[in-house]
């Protein structure tokens, strides 16, 4: 990858990146995800001299975008940018589109707008869920990256395309380095099954596809590299692969997280109280990355890849560069460190409505932790259940209980392995950066405080998934001291129980024994009588 060096000789006070985006326009797939909000709003924030950007949107649920951009903008990470510059929702254009369908889904004058006019494009939609099976997986992520490089390919001014993908991409793999990998099997052979296989059929071979990998959103980002490796004619590609994206460090602000994937759903449930024991072991580093150190990272690599295209011969070939969006292990807290400190700040901003006192600990062994699931997940579910039965209530904690079960399953390859992912070029890119951009696009860690960040991160997922305000506090804390007391209750009243039935069936228990023992002795005795005789 190569590197400025000598814009780094700017003046401090000049932004070059924002400098290079000024004037440019943008095309986002995804934008209405968790990262396509945050990359929005710090490209309107700190680039605001851009042209235009473009954002695919399809209809979801009969809303039509135009609509969608309303409600989009209602979001609260925009609100301090309108109120300071309103107009630049001006700047925001949409295009109706999926990537679903063929040609995204774009009409020819669409087609036609984007091709002559956009520089950069950020492609982030994918399907980010571990549970799907193979057809959606491959028809969002490998067949709708295909249609973003034959879109990007009819672009006579396109200086940077920069794919997501994620660093778990290669899981096989223990060492993750700043390069391509072959994937499985040929992506386009895949996607030509897909299209022609059926469901039954695609479900038999998946196994067998994955060859090891944990799931199919990781198996389709390897084909999508691969992809894009394979198809790439000459456009200036970049993949960027951010580890696991949590709530924002600082901007747009502190904590703010949107959607329960990975570690907010497990922190959820483990305030709730319905998630007691988890598979994991404490000493490998909790591989994430908050999402404005990820998006502040993308938008490097934009900048990065953009001016060594503009520097380019026309036509030239353009080899696709790879930049691993993580955090050295050793600036990040173990998965031991950050539950603990979670578990912490959970009884300072515990929730306003929980099953149980928040408890449980993480398990080293399998079974032990399987022993836990059963015995404080699944039995109490049953009992409650039960009680709700009686009561004329809907039971629901079992299948709530199920529902976590197998996101534990998928949760646990991540928290049982370790890695070591290379970030050589992230950090290279940032270094050369002058004073003002590494302000500005900010990706380093090593002044990071954890425990702050846990504890704003907690504080964010009340707030903006649950719709908790800190008002609710000390009603949420009374809750917990409620919680706490009928935790322990339950706790004396079963070992009260348990030490009076073995009390009470202890002298019955020896008797029986005791009969048991001379009986056997008495036989064993008589028997050895009768063979002296004999």
């Amino acid at each position: 990858m190569e590197l400025l060096h000598n814009e780094t000789d700017s003046d401090s006070g000049v932004s070059d990146i924002a400098n290079f985006y000024a004037g440019k326009t943008i095309l986002i797939t995804g934008a209405t995800g968790f990262m396509g909000k945050v990359l929005v709003e710090k490209l309107l924030r700190s680039c605001a001299n851009l042209n235009a950007i473009y954002l695919l949107i399809r209809t979801k649920k009969g809303v039509e975008p135009s609509v969608r951009k309303e409600q989009y903008f209602r979001c609260v990470i925009f609100s301090k940018l309108l109120e300071k510059n309103p107009d630049i929702v001006h700047k925001v254009r949409i295009v109706k589109g999926d990537v679903l369908e063929p040609d995204l889904g774009l009409n020819a004058n669409d087609i036609n707008t984007l091709a002559s006019t956009v520089e950069i494009v950020f492609h982030c939609a994918a399907n980010v869920r571990f549970d799907q099976p193979l057809r959606p997986m491959v028809n969002m992520n490998v067949l709708g990256t295909l249609k973003v490089l034959q879109l990007a390919e009819k672009m006579s001014h396109l200086l940077a395309l920069i794919h997501v993908s994620t660093s778990y991409c290669q899981c096989n793999e223990s060492v993750l380095e700043e390069r391509a990998y072959p994937a499985p099997q040929n992506p386009f052979a895949i996607i030509e099954m897909v299209e022609t296989m059926d469901d039954a059929g695609l479900a038999e071979i998946t196994p067998k596809l994955l060859n090891g990998l944990p799931n199919t959103y990781a198996y389709s980002k390897a084909l999508s590299e691969d992809l894009i490796c394979r198809y790439n004619k000459k456009l200036p590609i970049i993949v960027t692969r951010p580890s696991i994206v949590t709530a924002a460090i600082h901007e747009p602000m502190p904590g703010w997280i949107e959607g329960v994937n990975g570690p907010t759903g497990l922190m959820i449930g483990a305030a709730r109280g319905v998630i007691r024991s988890m598979h994991c072991n404490p000493d490998y580093a909790s591989t994430v990355i908050p999402v404005d150190k990820a998006i502040n990272g993308m938008i490097l690599c934009g900048y990065q890849r953009g001016k060594v295209s503009a520097g380019s011969k026309a036509g030239q070939q353009s080899q696709v560069e790879f930049c691993n969006l993580c955090i050295s292990s050793k600036a990040l807290m173990s998965w031991g460190e950050s539950i603990e400190t979670g578990r912490k700040f959970f009884y300072e901003t515990p929730l306003s409505f929980a099953l149980w006192y928040p408890g449980g600990s993480i398990k080293r062994n399998y079974y032990h932790h399987l022993f836990c699931v059963i015995f404080f997940h699944y039995l109490p579910a049953y009992f409650i259940d039960f009680w709700l039965l009686i009561f004329g209530q809907k039971p629901f904690l079992v299948n709530v209980q199920r529902k976590i079960s197998t996101g534990l399953k998928l949760l646990q390859y991540y928290t049982t392995k370790d890695w070591d992912f290379r970030n050589e070029k992230f950090q290279e890119m940032s270094n050369t950066l002058n004073a003002t951009d590494q302000e500005l696009f900010d990706t380093s860690v090593s002044q990071v405080n954890w425990e702050t960040y846990i504890s704003n991160y907690i504080r964010g997922m009340r707030t903006y998934i649950l719709g908790e305000s800190d008002a609710t506090l000390p009603y949420a804390k009374k809750v917990l001291r409620r919680l706490y007391i009928l935790d322990w209750v339950s706790k004396i009243l079963f070992f009260t129980l348990t030490f009076w039935f073995l009390w009470t069936h202890l002298d019955g228990f020896v008797e029986k024994s005791d009969a048991f023992i001379r009986s056997s002795l008495y036989s064993i005795y008589s028997e050895h009588n009768s063979t002296i005789h004999t």
